[in-house]
């Protein structure tokens, strides 16, 4: 029987033959490796991975599909909000790192990204497709009308790289957007940044970024020097997508030594 794609669960399947072996190509699985695929759907990505790597772990939630993915004796089948997956976890199990690839869903994309990012440690490589315009952000360069908190949140952790365009009319049902895939490859940590920090001061800096700084993280800055959580000066007359990732890590630093 027919799957019908679910709007609830954003499913747009991948079709084009084409593009699904660029895919596996930009990817390279090997066997043993610890592949995990989020979102398998009908499988047209999962088969020519297992055929490469010989054995992959997926994570779908739609129960019908799960039950058809099951049915391979290849597939190690977890049945589950992928929000609700523990990757350490599966690295833990696996005994080794983790590649982890998939087309997520657009609709939760993001969520996904940071979810994963409580991960990175454990993490050789990402392979995702997204819809273009999440790619351009999560690739954003300082000072392009791309560049904003999503940047920042993950290129500290991720080198990021947009690798292949991939057109609405690969995919049934034809999404309304563009595509793209992109590789995320982990950095290490950089010393003493906290990341609950950063990620307050940067939400707090994107929060109104037409504006500048001294407005928004400014006050912000003002605030810790009072409890005497932050000393030194930070240039608060430019605006958020002027400041590149490495002056954000380095003002967090500054603020996590003096909590």
């Amino acid at each position: 029987m027919k799957h019908i794609a679910r709007k609830r669960f954003g499913q747009h399947f991948l079709t084009d033959a084409a593009v699904l072996g660029a895919i596996v190509d930009v990817i390279a699985p090997k066997p043993g490796e610890a592949l995990v695929e989020i979102g398998p759907g009908l499988g047209a990505m999962t088969m020519p991975l297992v055929a490469a790597s010989r054995h992959l772990t997926v994570i779908e939630l739609d129960r019908d599909l799960a039950a058809r993915l099951r049915k391979r004796p290849e597939l190690t089948v977890i049945e589950a909000d992928v929000l609700r997956v523990d990757f350490t976890a599966l690295a833990v199990q696996a005994g080794q790192k983790l590649r982890v690839v998939g087309n997520l869903p657009y609709n939760i994309s993001t969520p996904i990204l940071f979810h994963l990012l409580g991960s990175v440690d454990h993490v050789v490589d990402q392979h995702f497709m997204l819809q273009k315009e999440v790619v351009d952000r999560m690739a954003g360069s300082p000072g392009s009308k791309d560049y904003g908190r999503l940047s920042v949140m993950l290129q500290w952790r991720y080198a990021i790289d947009s690798v292949l365009d991939v057109p609405p009319e690969a995919f049934e049902p034809p999404p309304r957007v563009h595509s793209a895939v992109v590789r995320m490859l982990p950095l290490p940590a950089p010393l003493g940044v906290d990341a609950v920090v950063l990620g307050e001061l940067v939400q707090v800096a994107f929060s109104q970024r037409r504006k500048l700084l001294r407005h928004t993280l400014g006050r912000w800055l003002e605030a810790r020097a009072e409890l005497g959580q932050f000393s030194g000066e930070f240039d608060v007359q430019r605006r958020a997508e002027e400041v590149p990732v490495s002056e954000y890590l380095d003002l967090a630093r500054r603020c996590t030594a003096t909590v």
